[in-house]
């Protein structure tokens, strides 16, 4: 399947609701949906976007990716939310909450579409998302699991005040890439949320 084949033929029924959706501001964070498909295909196939996640991926692979993080929502009840932007409905990217089989803890974790970066998106979809892996899932901790040379993750990270704890070791097939996990506690983002609002 590519993004331009007619993968609205896959669209879930509008009764079936896979998990929450949040809004900010500027944004709208759902459960992806089959319409997200074509514009996750195409950030997939940026090897720029990609660099931190995994490398360039086919569109037979991202549907399979995509179909999986729903499959996480049917699942466990957390997985990652699409971003939209609210004006438009453009799908722009990605966050956790997520906690795979095997991670070293519960996860925000964030990637945007090339055309997303660089407009704060990031920072405002991971603040509601925090908000809501400690609200409402009642997690006492987050990490961010972040290449050391992702810098632009890394300043997300310290902008939401979260700090680096030093190197993480991912499970098979990812414990070769090189990560270090940021994190914070639930007090700390009471703190720091405060922080962010003004």
């Amino acid at each position: 399947m590519s993004p331009d084949q007619d993968w609205a033929a896959y669209a879930v029924p509008p009764h079936v609701t896979l998990g929450p959706t949040l809004e900010t501001e500027r944004l709208i964070l759902r459960p992806p949906a089959v319409e997200d498909f074509p514009r996750w295909a195409e950030f997939m196939a940026d090897p720029e976007t990609t660099r931190f996640i995994g490398g360039v991926q086919p569109a037979p692979q991202v549907w399979r990716t995509l179909c999986t993080i729903a499959g996480m929502w049917a699942l466990s009840g957390e997985g990652m939310f699409s971003i939209l932007e609210k004006s438009s409905g453009l799908w722009l990217g990605r966050i956790g909450p997520l906690h795979p089989y095997g991670w070293p803890s519960r996860e925000v974790g964030w990637s945007l579409h090339r055309d997303a970066t660089g407009k704060g998106y990031a920072v405002e979809a991971a603040s509601a998302t925090m908000d809501y892996a400690f609200d409402a899932l009642g997690w006492d901790d987050v990490i961010h699991c972040i290449d050391p040379e992702n810098l632009a993750s890394a300043a997300v990270a310290t902008r939401l005040g979260s700090r680096n704890r030093g190197p993480g070791v991912l499970p098979e097939p990812f414990q070769d890439h090189a990560v270090d996990l940021w994190g914070q506690t639930r007090n700390e983002w009471s703190v720091n949320r405060s922080r962010l609002k003004r």
